[in-house]
């Protein structure tokens, strides 16, 4: 077999042995996937298209939210919550594109540096390359790979860019919303945005002076809003809890139980 024949074969042979690895949870060939996606490469496409009917019942968990508001500090807490009930957690992190490279600043995989060496945990930085909205190009494609891995809790935290930053909810079944105290005038604008898509609102950094008014601010209009402080964990178990009731109300299969 010669010419183009031969190298569609070829493509079509690392595509399915890559996709055959990815399914045994081997962490080398999600990533190798990743960004053969990230990059377009032919591989990258086939192999997803492999990948496409390995339907699994992952629960995917969206944290958007302004820039500033702990979004990746929220997120370790909850990585570290799902791994005390066993579960195998996977975070997609969508960091602005590096200026230099175009390639994501890796500044959330530097925050949960707690959690590399547990083979439990899953952790990508994507980069947006200049893509609006909060996501990056391939974060759907990304969810898709590492529900195929058998990721039971997949977290997917955006770019931090505003209130328009709503395309999370076009991905994943549960939206939180993380903001910070002292928000006032901007709560109206947020409601035409960001809040709009949100299930749950998280008001973190509850310790702040300021935590009290935002919190009955936004609960005038969002049927649930919690107060977080994620360096200490509190408030944790009661957002938890409201992922899990939100889960069973839309009839999705409970992470928890």
């Amino acid at each position: 077999m010669t010419g183009s024949a031969g190298t569609i074969a070829q493509e079509t042979g690392r595509a399915i042995a890559l996709a055959r690895q990815v399914r045994t949870g081997n962490v080398r060939a999600v990533s190798r996937l990743l960004t053969l996606l990230e990059n377009g490469h032919p591989d990258g496409a086939e192999g997803l298209r492999l990948l496409s009917s390995d339907a699994r019942p992952q629960i995917v968990i969206g944290v958007t939210g302004y820039p500033g508001a702990g979004k990746s500090t929220l997120v370790n807490e909850l990585v570290r919550a799902y791994r005390r009930h066993g579960k195998k957690v996977a975070v997609l992190a969508v960091d602005v594109s590096s200026a230099v490279t175009g390639g994501a600043l890796l500044g959330d995989r530097i925050r949960m540096q707690e959690h590399a060496l547990d083979p439990g945990v899953y952790i990508r930085s994507m980069a947006t390359r200049g893509l609006q909205g909060g996501l990056a190009r391939t974060t759907d494609a990304a969810r898709r790979v590492v529900e195929a891995a058998g990721y039971e809790v997949i977290l997917i935290e955006t770019v931090g860019v505003g209130q328009n930053e709503i395309d999370i909810a076009t991905i994943a079944p549960t939206v939180i919303a993380v903001v910070a105290p002292g928000l006032g005038d901007e709560v109206q604008a947020m409601k035409a945005g960001l809040l709009e898509v949100a299930h749950i609102v998280v008001v973190n950094k509850a310790d702040h002076a300021q935590s009290e008014r935002t919190l009955q601010d936004l609960r005038e209009w969002c049927p649930t809003v919690l107060a977080t402080v994620a360096t200490n964990g509190a408030g944790l178990p009661d957002l938890l809890t409201a992922i899990n009731t939100h889960q069973r109300t839309h009839g999705l299969a409970s992470h928890m139980g």
